[in-house]
């Protein structure tokens, strides 16, 4: 990918946050903290998804840290491990949690096609992607477009979203996601569960969506 296009796209600006700084806090102010105080739900639920559907050969979209990837139970002891992103600090942060796996690394923007040198994957997780992506939840809901060229036939993607709207919040939760959206960290405010399920059924053969608090974690069959 061209730098320049890269460093210019509305999808650098919502992942130029991350930096090597913020990543040093995310375990425990993100996932820790905010996650279940704020949006109330708890890691743990989150953990729960890679758990139940990671496969020997996984992709994991926007992997942050790698918190999950290192903790989770992979059906294999050597699985072929892909991560992407369009930050470089994102993915040398988490390659390095999970240099024993020894992952691929591959920088793109997800809301355009991107190559993968062939790779094929039976699993593929978006944790916490969605709402940091600019632009409706139609618009952005192309990243599945260009996701499934790479998955075979009965993978399964998972993830999970902060949603706006159809779910639960409370004076705090909403007032942190107006905050979030202003200083456009996150890019979420009109979307709702509706539209997720919309997009997830357009998609794939079956899906479900399941909601703790504020947040939406959804779980899609190729």
């Amino acid at each position: 990918m061209d730098r320049h296009v890269a460093q210019q796209s509305p999808v650098a600006a919502a992942t130029a946050i991350y930096s090597a700084s913020m990543l040093k806090v995310y375990d425990a102010f993100v996932l820790g903290v905010v996650s279940p105080a704020v949006w109330r739900c708890p890691r743990r639920a989150m953990a729960d998804q890679y758990d139940r559907h990671v496969s020997e050969r996984h992709l994991d979209i926007g992997p942050g840290t790698g918190y999950f990837l290192d903790r989770c139970r992979f059906p294999s002891p050597r699985p072929q491990l892909a991560l992407l992103d369009l930050n470089p600090t994102v993915l040398e942060r988490a390659r390095l949690r999970v240099e024993r796996y020894r992952p691929t690394v591959h920088r793109h923007n997800i809301l355009q096609p991107y190559d993968l040198g062939g790779l094929r994957f039976s699993s593929a997780s978006l944790n916490f992607v969605l709402h940091c992506l600019p632009g409706g939840m139609s618009g952005k809901s192309a990243l599945f477009d260009h996701l499934l060229p790479h998955l075979d036939p009965g993978a399964r993607v998972f993830g999970s979203t902060v949603l706006a709207h159809g779910v639960g919040h409370t004076r705090v939760s909403r007032a942190q996601l107006d905050l979030l959206n202003r200083k456009r960290v996150f890019h979420n405010r009109d979307d709702s569960l509706e539209q997720l399920e919309a997009e997830l059924e357009r998609r794939f053969a079956r899906h479900e969506v399941s909601v703790r608090g504020s947040v939406a974690l959804f779980e899609a069959t190729v």
